[in-house]
C-alpha cells in the first residue's frame, strides 16, 4: 500500500463554503424519493457549488459497488438487489429540479448478469419520457460486455461517458479490478455503434503520473473515437484511500487541455476542480450548441 501523507492544499485548491437555500432543497428532495448521488457518496468537492445551482449527478443502482479502486469514496461490499422503482424517482427528481441537463452514473455492479446495463436505459427512458432533459451516462465498464454497452445506448442520451480515470502503469493500485484496453474497448464500441451519443472519457492527475503518461492517455482515448475530455486533480477522499502525489497546477492544466485540442478533441475541460460531470451541460454546448 502507497504511504500515506498529508498534504496542505495550494491556494488554486481552497474554496469558501457557504450556505445556500437551494441547496438544502436539492438535498431535501433527494432524501424524499430515496435517491443516492455520487456528490456525497464519493465526497466530491464541487458538491455545494452545484447543490447551489440545483443539480446532482444521480447514482444508481445503490450505494455500494462490487469494486474497492483506490481512488474513490464509494463504499465496497455486497450490494443489495436493484431498486426497480428507481428509474422512475430519478424521473421525478429531475422533473422537480426543473433539470435540462441530468447526469446519471452508477456503481460497478459486477453481481448483474448485464452489469446494470438495463437498468441504466430504463433511467434514461424514464427521464425522457418525464422531462425535456438531455441526459448523460457515465458507466462502468460492464466488464467488457460490448452487448451491455450497446444497450445503454439504445436509450435517449446526449453522452455516453465511460472514464478511463488514469494511466495504464497505475492500474494496479489504482483500479485494481478494472484494465486498460477493456475501458478503451468500452468507448471504442461506444464510438463505433449507431448511436448519435458523443462519446466522453476523463481521467484524474496528481497520481504519479508523468506528462508523457498523460500524453499517451490523450492519445489514446482519441484513438478509440472520444470527442470530449475532463481532467481534473486527485484529492484524496479519505486519509485511507490512495494519497495525492503531486497538486497539478493550474498553467499544467492548461497545457494538458491544449494537447487534447490539438488532437481533436472537441470538447475539453482541464483544471484543478474539474470531474466528469461537473458543468457537464457546459462542455456539451461547448461542442453541440
Amino acid at each position: 500500500m502507497a504511504e500515506r501523507t498529508t498534504r496542505r492544499f495550494p491556494p488554486w485548491l481552497k474554496r469558501r463554503m457557504t450556505y445556500n437555500p437551494r441547496a438544502a432543497e436539492v438535498k431535501t428532495i433527494l432524501e424524499e424519493l430515496r435517491l443516492e448521488t455520487v456528490c456525497q457518496q464519493a465526497l466530491c468537492p464541487n458538491i455545494h457549488e452545484c447543490f447551489a445551482k440545483g443539480t446532482a449527478t444521480f447514482m444508481i443502482m445503490g450505494k455500494i459497488c462490487t469494486r474497492d479502486c483506490g481512488f474513490c469514496g464509494v463504499a465496497h461490499a455486497e450490494p443489495a438487489a436493484l431498486d426497480e422503482d428507481e428509474p422512475r424517482r430519478v424521473a421525478e427528481a429531475a422533473a422537480r429540479l426543473g433539470l435540462r441537463y441530468v447526469v446519471v452514473t452508477s456503481v460497478t455492479r459486477d453481481d448483474l448478469p448485464d452489469g446494470g446495463s438495463r437498468h441504466f436505459f430504463r433511467t434514461a427512458a424514464a427521464i425522457h419520457r418525464r422531462t425535456q432533459a438531455l441526459v448523460e451516462v457515465l458507466t462502468p465498464d460492464f466488464g467488457g460486455d460490448k452487448a451491455a454497452v450497446l444497450g445503454v445506448l439504445a436509450a435517449p442520451i446526449a453522452v455516453f461517458n465511460h472514464n478511463v480515470e488514469t494511466v495504464p502503469r497505475l492500474y494496479p493500485e489504482v483500479r485494481p479490478q478494472a484494465e486498460y484496453d477493456r475501458s478503451l474497448s468500452v468507448l471504442e464500441t461506444a464510438s463505433e455503434s449507431a448511436s448519435d451519443a458523443l462519446v466522453k472519457s476523463g481521467m484524474m492527475v496528481g497520481l504519479g503520473e508523468t506528462h508523457e503518461e498523460v500524453r499517451e492517455v490523450l492519445e489514446d482515448m482519441r484513438s478509440a473515437g472520444c470527442e470530449m475530455v475532463t481532467i481534473g486533480q486527485y484529492l484524496s477522499p479519505t486519509s485511507g484511500h490512495l494519497p495525492v502525489k503531486r497538486f497539478v497546477t493550474p498553467e499544467e492544466f492548461e497545457e494538458y487541455g491544449e494537447v487534447a485540442r490539438i488532437l481533436g478533441f472537441r470538447g475539453v475541460a482541464s483544471g484543478p476542480f474539474v470531474r466528469s460531470s461537473y458543468s457537464a451541460a457546459s462542455l456539451l454546448a461547448s461542442v453541440r450548441p
